[in-house]
């Protein structure tokens, strides 16, 4: 995978104590990004998934956040990943830039694997004009934090906390 850093004990990237994972690679080159370095798709470095649970086991208190770059555009590595994330019970949160309709036309077979694995999932490029600094996990106005477990079960989208 490539990542091109991991920051633990993060608190703006989902409740509580997380480690997010900001992988390389975007295609959305929104205006007004705050992670612009991460959009080279060879940018930061390649990581077997056997350092990157290392890493991630680090603190057992935390949970996970992936992040980007666009996760998305490395997904059946991240499938992988969450899936061992999952079996060590962890909460795992993932920020697209992508909408869900998208995911599930784009993706198809692939995001139905990832989406189970998923608590929650903010999507939505992010847009400058909806910038919103009061907003609660995401940046803009337009961008939806979806509940995946309950939107799963109940074959419509819940936004997280409804």
């Amino acid at each position: 995978m490539r990542v091109l850093s991991i920051v633990e004990d993060s608190i703006v990237d989902g409740p509580g104590l997380r480690t997010t994972i900001f992988f390389a690679g975007c295609t959305h080159y929104c205006r007004g990004c705050h992670n612009p370095e991460s959009w080279r798709i060879d940018g930061g470095i390649e990581m077997s998934m056997d350092e990157m649970m290392s890493q991630l086991n680090r603190n057992p208190l935390n949970d996970i956040t992936f992040s980007g770059g666009e996760p998305m555009l490395q997904i059946r590595e991240l499938i992988r990943l969450a899936k061992k994330c999952k079996e060590n019970n962890k909460n795992i949160w993932c920020y697209t830039g992508f909408l869900w309709e998208e995911l599930v036309t784009e993706f198809k077979e692939d995001f139905a694997e990832l989406s189970i694995y998923l608590d929650v999932l903010v999507d939505g490029r992010f847009l400058i004009e909806q910038r919103d600094l009061s907003l609660l996990y995401k940046g803009s106005k337009n961008q939806r934090v979806i509940d995946c477990r309950r939107s799963l079960k109940e074959h419509k989208l819940f936004l997280y906390g409804e």
